[in-house]
């Protein structure tokens, strides 16, 4: 698998009304874009820093992974994302190196990407995301 660069750090927060201000005194720069993505339960903004993004993730759902997430462990880092090729090739060639897989196959995710994620108990809890476009 070609990794690229870090696409972007996904951070769950409580309230995306409260968390986009913040991000945005901190990182010097505006929210870019917001998106409601149905199937994941969320409601994403993102900014850009260099070349990788902060993906702030918000629930709409407490059953659905961020609201999980949330309720187990708080707001913070949720999952980090590499910028791959083929995120069917990359999955593939993780599982062929014995890493458990949530995706087997690419999925659509926020800003239209190709994603599939890494189990965190192979990945030295970190839940980990690819991305292609």
């Amino acid at each position: 698998m070609n990794i690229s660069h870090i696409e972007h750090i996904g951070i769950a927060v409580e309230n995306l009304e409260h968390a986009i201000p913040y991000y945005e005194s901190l990182l010097g720069t505006t929210c870019y874009a917001t998106e409601f993505v149905a199937d994941q339960k969320v409601k994403t903004a993102f900014f850009k820093v260099g070349q990788t993004k902060i993906e702030l993730l918000e629930s709409t759902d407490p059953d659905g992974p961020i609201g999980k997430f949330l309720a187990k462990k708080g707001p913070g880092v949720h999952h980090l994302a590499f910028a791959v090729d083929d995120v069917n090739l990359a999955l593939e060639q993780a599982n062929q190196a014995g890493i458990q897989l949530i995706d087997k196959q690419a999925r659509k995710g926020a800003e239209g990407l190709n994603i599939g994620f890494l189990h965190p108990k192979s990945t030295f809890g970190v839940l980990t995301e690819f991305c292609s476009e």
